[in-house]
């Protein structure tokens, strides 16, 4: 079982009534001093399947007046321990659920995934080198070696998970950061074509100008994984490079093809591109709505419903345009 603690700073005014409402949701321990005359400090031991919904009460008794403040933690030990008894009939629910952070959580993650700073451009510059020059010597160690680096997986896991809140403010971020994170790559790879010829003869360069069904299906897998991972809060890295591997090395050689003014063969790897892109958008949308995200507000409901099913829509028919379009090249 794995557990959260919650600290609230909340007016004394509204201690007593808070203390009441507060009983009638689950937890494990709970505990409270006094900061001082204005504020009382409650702490709340749960298991982390009940945090979202104590913070969902937190956020709507707040009543936008910012008088709560509220901080989450992670808990690594908690002494004695628990021995939690599931009835059967639980324990079947749980293991169909998939296992999740809170909605808050993910979404401050995802806040800081879709915005572009410093640290996340120079590391894009230096995995595309790294990715270009691995293709070139044709060395897969290389070209893995810059995926690890790549920061690709968080906006586009930030795409999906703001198109199912229907946040249009955080999706035109992330849009914006994803592209960034794919021109960059691109217009180094233009300046390699441009002044090296084309390796022709690298398994790696030639990897990326032939275009299959099952790439789609990598890709899917791919986005999937990656979705999983940010809705565990689980470390990304690895499957981080999962992702980065079917988004960099096709923008790399569609660069390189670019530069070498090679337009006609350029069209692979571009389209490698877009069905990698799409596959994984809809794989992590899939993923998400599953897995219950979504608005605790009956508006914003509507607006994210809405937002899903166009997202979703969207995604899918671009998928299909581009399966059919692949399937035409190779028969």
């Amino acid at each position: 079982m794995e557990l959260q603690l919650i600290e609230v700073y909340i007016p004394t005014d509204r201690f007593e009534a808070f203390e009441k409402e507060i009983k009638a949701y689950e937890y494990i321990e709970k505990w409270h001093h006094q900061v001082s005359k204005q504020v009382q400090l409650v702490k709340i031991v749960l298991n982390k399947k009940q945090t979202e919904e104590i913070l969902d009460f937190l956020e709507v008794n707040d009543d936008q007046t910012n008088e709560l403040k509220v901080i989450l933690y992670n808990i690594s030990t908690y002494l004695p321990r628990i021995k939690q008894e599931v009835a059967p009939n639980e324990k079947e629910e749980e293991n169909r659920e998939i296992a999740r952070a809170s909605r808050h959580e993910l979404y401050n993650v995802v806040q800081s995934s879709s915005r572009i700073n410093l640290n996340y451009i120079w590391l894009l510059i230096l995995s595309a080198i790294v990715a270009t020059a691995g293709i070139v010597k044709d060395s897969a160690a290389i070209v893995i070696g810059a995926m690890v680096i790549a920061p690709l997986i968080g906006p586009f896991t930030a795409i999906a998970f703001s198109s199912i809140l229907g946040d249009y403010q955080i999706i035109k971020k992330a849009v914006t950061t994803a592209l960034l994170g794919l021109v960059i790559p691109i217009s180094i790879a233009i300046l390699f074509g441009v002044i090296f010829p084309l390796p022709s003869q690298s398994r790696e360069f030639l990897a990326r100008t032939n275009i299959e069904l099952m790439d789609i299906v990598v890709a899917i897998a791919a986005g999937a994984a990656g979705a999983l991972s940010f809705a565990r809060r689980v470390s990304e890295a690895l499957v981080g490079v999962m992702v980065s591997v079917a988004l960099l090395p096709p923008a790399i050689v569609f660069g390189m093809m670019i530069g070498s003014a090679a337009f006609e063969e350029a069209v692979t790897p571009i389209l490698l591109l877009l069905v990698n892109i799409s596959a994984i958008l809809l794989s992590a949308i899939i993923i998400f709505w599953i897995s219950g995200i979504e608005p605790n507000n009956w508006s914003d409901l509507q607006a994210a419903y809405t937002s899903k099913k166009y997202a979703l829509l969207f995604v899918s028919i671009v998928i299909l345009i581009l399966a059919t379009v692949i399937y035409f090249i190779n028969f």
